[in-house]
């Protein structure tokens, strides 16, 4: 059969990644070659940087969800136990839940259990949104005390304290595209770079000569530093601590990464000031969908302050919320 050879250190977050897709074949258990994980693996593959192998697996005996495993554990109202969360995000060693109100009372013994079953060392309850320029989150310990986790992705290491800084692995598929972008040659301005989470695959991966990181929290910056070092590219990032638009010089970007929503528009007009002709902006935000892209394009205009550019993209990052869309659109200065 069909599965997916991933390495070792990677394997759980590419495993959830698969679930979430309904990607991952429950008939069968995971199988080892190596320092490798065999993921069985339904339909086409969704990470093309790792490779499809033909081997053969066990058979599950009889495929139980974690839910299901984590509510027998558990000495709750029967009537909880449906709002058990299915989704969650791995973070290395750490689980992030979002509890529904009823389940708060017994927070912590769910915390638990669901450490127990998805082999985690720490659990966070998230309590609010990522609010505020500098993108600081409102999570509670619930469970274990080693919130300092790195997460593997694609190669890349990313250090990070999930109570103090955020990560989102909805953005996957974006830093997949950054990685696999030609940008020899290239300076590039990452204007929220946060922990790194497009500076570091433009670095490593996609080859760009020098990255220019701006990040106002300095918790996040304190980890991009770290960051930086542990996946050795501190010949090719200059950070920058600070608020973007206080970012010195002009035109002298080929290509700006704007990794931010809700209010990315308002820095469109500092992007536009650092892009050279001929170079790409990357603007990220949210926007209704039955306003895709004419909304978007209106905000670009504006902040463009009468440069001319052309779209040379628009794609969906992730769903936002209800009805609303958190996009990309690649535009070219002129």
């Amino acid at each position: 059969m069909r599965a997916l050879a991933v390495p070792k250190d990677e394997a759980d977050g590419i495993k959830d990644r698969l679930n979430r897709r309904r990607q991952l074949d429950l008939g069968w258990r995971p199988g080892r070659n190596g320092d490798m994980v065999l993921l069985p693996l339904e339909g086409r593959n969704p990470f093309p940087e790792y490779e499809v192998v033909e081997t053969e697996l066990l058979p599950q005996d009889r495929h139980r969800s974690p839910q299901e495993r984590i509510a027998e554990m558990l000495e709750i109202p029967e009537g909880l136990k449906s709002m058990l969360p299915a989704k969650y995000e791995r973070l290395g060693h750490v689980l992030v839940l979002r509890l529904p109100e009823p389940l708060l009372p017994f927070r912590r013994e769910v915390a638990e259990a669901y450490a127990k079953v998805l082999k985690a060392r720490t659990v966070l309850a998230e309590r609010g949104v990522i609010r505020e320029v500098e993108r600081r989150p409102d999570m509670e310990v619930l469970y274990g005390t080693e919130t300092v986790t790195t997460v593997h992705e694609s190669g890349i290491r990313y250090r990070l304290d999930p109570t103090k800084v955020m990560f989102s692995s909805g953005n996957f598929d974006e830093k997949l595209r950054m990685a696999s972008l030609d940008c020899r040659g290239e300076t590039v301005v990452d204007m929220f770079a946060g922990i790194g989470y497009f500076t570091l695959p433009l670095a490593a991966k996609a080859g760009a000569d020098r990255v220019i990181a701006c990040e106002i929290n300095p918790e996040a910056v304190r980890f991009l530093r770290e960051n930086v070092e542990l996946n050795r590219v501190g010949d090719r990032v200059s950070i920058f601590e600070g608020d973007n638009r206080d970012l010195p010089g002009e035109g002298f970007a080929d290509r700006v990464v704007m990794g931010y929503v809700n209010v990315t528009w308002q820095f469109l007009p500092k992007a536009f000031s650092l892009v050279r002709k001929g170079g790409v902006v990357h603007y990220q935000d949210t926007c209704s969908i039955d306003s895709i892209p004419d909304r978007l394009i209106e905000k670009v205009r504006v902040g463009s302050g009468g440069r001319p550019f052309e779209i040379i993209g628009v794609r969906e990052i992730k769903a936002y919320a209800p009805s609303i869309s958190h996009m990309v659109v690649d535009v070219r200065a002129l």
